[in-house]
């Protein structure tokens, strides 16, 4: 089964004084009203997990106000091991350890993955493109740190060539130079990145046919390259890209920035052929976004060979009835997962009766 997550701990983190919870090996539910602190619970573990939170905070927005630092750990247990993490945040930086030593954010996956779901992702399939590309990169970091390192590495390299274009007279032999960076660096991201997308589209397929009574999800990566580069080796991407970069460069010295590259890619998404964007309903996005993240779910057990935390921020009530089944469905196949609600009627009795509920009544301390 691999490590789940046994206990957490919060000092002067966000609104709590000091709060511990307890989890089920199996499902958690976290219930309480508005405002007493289920996401935070919830970003808690993300930070411990992933060494990321979806809320992108500054570490000062962490820590409780009035106090001078904040503190979150948590013990993982299973398959005969413990495992304790711990990150102590101060106003300038986060500092973690696991079993007492240090170590970085990029660390922490691969003691235990974490899969997110809240209900800003419920807009994944109309919301702008960098979202779309940011939950693929998050993934692979958490899958692969070799995967970040190659993103930081690409992202660093674009930010110096769009500085060297803002200025009034871009040094070509500088901009020569860049160009050869970004393409190498780019090339081998979308290496990476296409890799990572085509195993989680076959998943994404399948758990969608699964879930949407037979419609047909198609998923395609559209590369600003202008070229389909499936099959393509890192050079040819790399000899590719630099071309375009050659091709564009006026249009980049007028515009001041980079307009091709992995930072410019999206994410297409078609039902039985249609754009899901402008034909698909609500309904029919919502099952898109629950087939990507169950797919995350089920790529992370085959890239680590255990199963990840999934952690469910507030969307059951976003779900409708059918939709809801399928997630629950999905649950009970042995994944540890937190789930917050204001409502416990949102789940089945049978569901509950198997489930550790966690009533939140405030802040503690």
């Amino acid at each position: 089964m691999g490590l789940s997550v046994e206990r957490l701990g919060m000092r002067n983190w966000r609104n709590f004084g000091e709060r511990s919870v307890d989890f089920s090996p199996g499902m958690t539910v976290l219930c309480g009203h508005n405002a007493v602190g289920k996401t935070n619970t919830v970003e808690a573990l993300q930070m411990l997990t992933a060494g990321i939170s979806f809320r992108k905070p500054k570490p000062a927005q962490l820590i409780r106000e009035d106090c001078e630092s904040a503190k979150i750990s948590a013990r993982l247990t299973g398959d005969r091991r413990v495992v304790d993490v711990s990150c102590k945040i101060e106003p300038t930086r986060k500092r973690f350890t696991r079993n007492g030593k240090k170590c970085t954010a990029q660390d922490l996956p691969e003691t235990l993955m974490s899969i997110l779901f809240n209900p800003d992702d419920l807009s994944f399939v109309k919301r702008g493109a960098s979202y779309r590309r940011d939950e693929l990169d998050g993934f692979g970091r958490q899958a692969n740190r070799g995967y970040g390192k190659v993103l930081s590495a690409y992202s660093r390299a674009v930010e110096q060539r769009n500085r060297l274009l803002k200025e009034d007279y871009p040094d070509l032999a500088l901009l020569d130079a860049w160009d050869a960076s970004v393409a190498l660096g780019g090339a081998t991201l979308l290496v990476a990145r296409l890799h990572l997308f085509e195993r989680l589209r076959e998943q994404i397929r399948t758990v969608y046919e699964e879930i949407s009574e037979g419609e047909k999800l198609e998923c395609t990566y559209e590369s600003s390259l202008g070229e389909d580069l499936s099959g393509l080796s890192r050079g040819e991407v790399c000899d590719l890209f630099a071309a375009r970069l050659a091709e564009g460069r006026s249009d980049d010295i007028r515009r001041q920035q980079t307009l091709i590259g992995p930072q410019r890619d999206d994410l297409l998404f078609t039902i039985d052929g249609r754009d899901a964007r402008a034909f698909a309903s609500q309904g029919q996005q919502r099952s898109i976004v629950l087939a990507w993240k169950m797919a995350e779910v089920r790529l992370a057990r085959e890239v680590v060979g255990e199963q990840p935390l999934l952690l469910l921020d507030d969307v059951m009530s976003e779900l409708d009835e059918r939709r809801r089944s399928a997630m629950t469905r999905f649950i009970q196949n042995g994944i540890q997962t937190v789930v917050t609600t204001t409502n416990l009627g949102y789940f089945p009795e049978d569901l509950l009766d198997g489930a550790k509920v966690v009533m939140m009544d405030g802040a503690e301390g």
